[in-house]
């Protein structure tokens, strides 16, 4: 018998009919013998409708009443979802992000766990119940409801899969597992069956959306095994962890999955996949004073407004004499903020002017087979060069190579590189089944 939590995307319980569908898989993986948590997003497109209705009332909603409204998505699907699997006659209790004992910080809308004290899923697994959790929300130590981010759903599952020792923690979405692009823009992408969870905490942060960043930190730290699989089929997903899967998940974890953990990483592929990210602007700060301390001032007033570097380059131009720009990437949502800081600082950063292009995409290369073989950047920027796309900014770690693109160049630069690295399936193209997997 195995503790399994389960984690259901709005595309999964999006409507009635997949709502009893994912009831009878839950259903299923009881009567197989385990012992089963499941924790569920808002249905379909929930969540942005109420901040739809939301921006209808004002164009400033209150963080804390923000949050109180954006928790109720997850609480009609859990209670929904109870109601299937009690009609299948198992025993089911949902439980919000409070009552299960998740317990955060109080940055509304961006809240960080800071505790787990899940006695009342650990009563009802006991008592032989599956046990059915709102997430994206937690209560603070203030008893304020709040909200964990876009994607919170994710980190929910996998720190209860952590404070209840489970052997996996399974996130359903609408594809078949990770792929090594995203199928809606390359749908000859081919599955991937086991990758670490260092190139998916690479993959995560640099665009892929199959899983938030937050969620695969928190099964690295406490050695969650993850298993991405899709909630409309039922083919093995990928495999996520950086040990050999425990064999005495025999009935859960694919013979191949358990072989392709073990082998020698010498003979793992080189690219493990490509993510890609709209969702950054670049502001280029022109004629900065390039004297120590004025960079670290600069970023200093970017840290102030809350927002997230992503990428820097810094250059000396011919033309000014002790004179620097620096170039950096930054959520798009944190721009104005930012432009406005630092407009408001034009005289004691002393430079001559700033610059703001929302129109970047960023590609990301990632895979563990880059620290033993040479010519991937050559081969990255060959397969550019041939498809007429120019690079705007470049940034490395020691198993991921980053490119910034026009936007308008992105889709194709990921196709094109793709296919470079030999990464096209020849058997079939992937199939999505639902709608954003989130």
């Amino acid at each position: 018998m195995a503790l399994i939590v389960q984690k259901y995307g709005g595309s999964s319980v999006a409507d009635v009919d997949a709502m009893k569908r994912v009831a009878q898989r839950v259903v299923d993986t009881r009567n197989a013998g385990h012992q089963v948590v499941v924790v569920v997003s808002a249905m379909g497109d929930t969540t942005d409708d109420l901040l739809d209705t939301a921006a209808q009332i004002t164009s400033a909603p209150p963080d804390r009443e923000l949050d109180i409204l954006l928790t109720a998505g997850e609480r009609i699907s859990m209670s929904l979802l109870a109601m299937a699997v009690n009609e299948c006659g198992v025993p089911a209790q949902a439980y919000t992000g409070a009552q299960a004992g998740i317990r955060t910080d109080t940055h509304f809308g961006k809240a960080q766990i800071v505790g787990m004290v899940p006695e009342r899923v650990a009563r009802s697994i006991r008592d032989g119940q599956v046990a059915i959790v709102a997430g994206f929300q937690g209560i603070s130590e203030d008893d304020e409801t709040t909200t964990l981010g876009r994607g919170g759903s994710d980190t929910t599952a996998v720190a209860l899969a952590a404070a209840l020792h489970a052997d996996v923690c399974e996130i359903y979405t609408d594809v078949d597992g990770l792929f090594t692009a995203d199928p809606r823009i390359v749908p000859t992408a081919r599955r991937v069956r086991t990758i670490s969870q260092e190139e998916t905490l690479e993959l995560a942060a640099h665009g892929a959306k199959i899983l938030h960043l937050r969620a695969v930190e928190f099964a690295r730290r406490y050695h969650v095994p993850l298993h991405v699989r899709s909630s409309f089929s039922d083919k093995n997903g990928t495999w996520i962890s950086d040990r050999p899967a425990n064999p005495a998940l025999a009935g859960l974890v694919p013979q191949a999955a358990l072989a392709a953990n073990q082998e020698d990483p010498m003979e793992e592929p080189i690219i493990s996949g490509i993510a890609h990210d709209r969702s950054q602007d670049k502001i280029t700060v022109v004629g900065i004073a390039n004297s120590p301390g004025m960079a670290a001032r600069l970023f200093e007033l970017v840290a102030q407004q809350g927002a997230n570097i992503d990428m820097i380059v810094q250059n000396i131009p011919v033309t000014l004499e002790n004179r620097a720009n620096i170039s950096f990437t930054l959520p798009a949502e944190d721009a104005d903020h930012v432009m406005q800081a630092l407009e408001a600082a034009r005289e004691e950063l002393g430079f001559k002017e700033l610059k703001y292009n929302p129109d970047i995409g960023k590609l990301s290369l990632v895979g563990a087979g880059m620290r033993t073989n040479p010519g991937v950047s050559a081969k990255l920027f060959g397969a550019l060069s041939q498809a007429g796309i120019n690079i705007d900014l470049i940034s490395t770690s020691e198993i991921r190579i980053s490119v910034v693109t026009k936007l308008e160049d992105l889709d194709r630069a990921v196709q094109a590189v793709h296919t470079a690295f030999g990464l096209d399936s020849t058997e079939s193209e992937a199939v999505i089944y639902g709608g954003t997997g989130r």
